[in-house]
């Protein structure tokens, strides 16, 4: 019905009721009151003044993603720990129930997850493609089948919810036409002249069908509201002289809405913010089912009712609060990872190893902010793009470094293969001395050559090779004494080594270095000797060279030591000595807390070497720092004993 028919019946039947009480024949106890046509109070007409428009149901949060994952939250679904596999699989296994609004909640928290998981492999996968030197622009996602499954499955699911909802749209247009239906019945019934009893056991019967019907087309549903409410009132208004009989109805509705009441504040103990939220909006819908209460009931439950909605809406806006400050201190975490990785952006990197270095600390910020929530949904998507953006950008970078690298490397080869030439060329020469000197030369340029393209490296290295062992070769053959000269220099170094094991150190540090360096000079003075000795004569050198050093060191230390005892002893016949020994003790102390510090600290580094070639060379020279450091330590700790002593 019309609102302009409203009004016309409100005025006519208002009329009535003013001639009816200007007749003297009604007794004043039946007397009815023209304000019990006014149209029924907005608590009982419009939804939207059950709770002032603010708190009606109130959507605190749009975040969409927000949302979805309410409504995962709700399910009680065994997912976590699931791979997107067993996901796909449940999926599929749901969604063959065509009941969509059984199963939707269920495909909402596996879809939610699912999500999660399958961009947390999309991460790795485009973070791999970059640090594998790729192009940002040409990278292309591509769905691999498990991907291809979960579609397809969400695909049914879609195309059942659509189908149902085509039904439930005709079912909606179907609820109309009945609750139409049943409002021409209210209007006949007002108008009927049966029986109260009849026309209030009908009335019922229609109030009872109403409930039973659903929901209708939200552009009808305030109208057709508004009607029926009105001709509940009229009918009312009609029974008016049978105040018991309305009463009794009243009070069946006051206890229908003390039940919801006591629901809502049951609802205000639910730890799923999402089930409370559902179950309140139900209970609304309940309540606007029920008609009026007695008069003197109406605020006091409707306050109640209020109240416990009030309630269970403040906790759900501290809850999404909460949500917001988490947001919020995600996006500045990821705010700060941004500054972090554009220093790593605006720094040079001249090396390979210093590339190396920026692209695992750039790893490891993408690692942290995978670990890191969503940001605000406003911000969520700028703070990635500058993030992704420098990451880049950053990968830009390091590829125009490495592919100018490559074109240094291409130089290197075409050098590398110039040289190999000419060895090639005078790999067959019998001019030796003259082919010797341009060897040598040839060998000597090589080494000032950088690398070349890895792909090459060995080749090109074996090819000039086997070009100077074949000049070498020939040469050694047509000097066929140089086995004899090899033997004798074998034996040569031989007593050398020896005489290294039983040099006797000298008092003086520097006599034992000049020693050493002459021992050295005549290793070296020595030539070659048999192939198949080459090794293992060297190894035993330095063995023994090393021990030399090693013994020189402690003789070393020996010495300083008894030197200092001397010193101390000099020190005692001061007549200010011990204020000069009280210094020395703390100066040492001070020397020795410091080589400690210092020889933890080389320890702890040293752990952070991984296993490669380049990390071994650091290892040996921190090995070497530590000895020394071990070695002066000793020294310090020993005359330290001496003051103490």
């Amino acid at each position: 019905m019309e609102n302009k028919e409203l009004k016309a019946i409100n005025a006519n039947e208002k009329k009535k009721i003013v001639k009816l009480n200007q007749s003297s024949t009604l007794p004043g106890s039946v007397r009815i009151k023209v304000e019990t046509l006014r149209e029924l109070p907005a608590e009982e007409v419009e939804p939207k003044d059950i709770i002032p428009q603010d708190e009606v149901l109130p959507e605190i949060v749009t975040n969409e993603e927000l949302q979805e994952e309410e409504e995962a939250e709700a399910v009680e679904l065994d997912i976590q720990g699931k791979t997107r596999e067993e996901l796909a699989a449940m999926l599929e296994e749901i969604v063959q129930d065509p009941d969509v609004m059984k199963v939707k909640d269920n495909v909402t928290a596996i879809r939610v997850r699912f999500m999660q998981l399958n961009k947390e492999a999309a991460d790795k996968e485009y973070e791999a493609f970059l640090e594998g030197g790729g192009d940002k622009d040409a990278y292309q996602h591509e769905m691999d089948d498990v991907e291809k499954r979960f579609n397809a499955a969400f695909g049914i699911f879609k195309a059942n919810r659509a189908k149902q909802n085509e039904l439930m749209d005709a079912q909606k247009i179907e609820n109309l036409a009945q609750k139409k239906g049943i409002l021409e019945e209210l209007k006949q019934l007002i108008a009927s002249e049966e029986t109260l009893k009849k026309t209030y056991d009908d009335f019922r019967a229609l109030q009872d069908k109403w409930k039973t019907i659903g929901q209708v087309p939200a552009t009808e549903n305030a109208n057709l509201w508004n009607t029926y409410h009105f001709l509940v009132e009229k009918f009312f208004d009609k029974v008016n002289i049978n105040r018991e009989l309305r009463d009794l109805d009243m009070k069946k509705n006051l206890d229908a809405k003390i039940v919801l009441c006591e629901k809502a504040e049951e609802l205000m103990d639910e730890k799923s913010m999402a089930k409370a939220f559902k179950s309140l909006q139900k209970l609304h819908e309940e309540w606007k089912e029920i008609g009026p209460v007695p008069q003197d009931k109406k605020d006091e439950i409707w306050e109640r009712f209020k109240a416990a909605t009030d309630k269970i809406n403040a906790i759900r806006r501290e809850h999404y609060s909460k949500i917001q400050e988490e947001q919020n201190a995600n996006l500045e975490t990821k705010t700060a990872l941004c500054e972090k990785a554009e220093e790593l952006l605006g720094e040079e990197n001249a090396s390979i190893n210093a590339w190396q270095k920026k692209s695992e600390e750039l790893s490891e910020l993408f690692k942290v902010w995978k670990t890191v929530g969503p940001a605000p949904k406003k911000q969520n998507e700028d703070i990635w793009a500058r993030f992704k953006g420098t990451m880049d950008n950053f990968f830009s970078k390091k590829k125009e470094f490495f592919a100018s690298l490559k074109d240094k490397q291409t130089e290197n080869l075409e050098r590398k293969i110039n040289l190999c030439i000419e060895a090639e060329a005078l790999q067959e020469s019998t001019e030796w001395k003259k082919a010797t000197e341009r060897f040598k030369k040839i060998q000597e340029e090589w080494k000032t050559i950088g690398p070349v393209p890895k792909r090459h490296a060995d080749k090109i290295w074996k090819r000039f090779r086997a070009a100077c062992d074949t000049f070498f070769g020939r040469k050694a053959e047509h000097f066929g004494g140089l086995k004899e000269e090899e033997s004798a220099n074998l034996a040569a170094k031989q007593a050398l080594i020896e005489e290294i094991k039983s040099f006797e150190l000298k008092p003086s540090r520097n006599e034992n270095m000049e020693a050493i360096k002459a021992l050295q000079k005549r290793w070296i003075e020595i030539g070659h000797v048999p192939m198949k000795h080459k090794d293992s004569i060297n190894t035993e050198y330095r063995k023994a060279v090393d021990a030399l050093f090693d013994k020189m060191r402690s003789n070393q230390n020996e010495i300083s030591t008894n030197e200092y005892r001397e010193m101390v002893e000099i020190m005692k016949d001061d007549p200010e000595g011990g204020d000069k020994m009280r210094k020395e003790k703390t100066v040492l102390a001070n020397k020795i807390q410091k080589l400690r510090d210092e020889i933890a600290v080389l320890e702890n580094n040293i752990g952070f070497f991984s296993n490669s070639k380049n990390s071994e060379l650091m290892r040996a020279e921190y090995e070497k720092k530590i000895n020394k450091a071990k070695n002066d330590l000793k020294v310090l700790e020993a005359k330290l004993k001496i003051i103490n002593d």
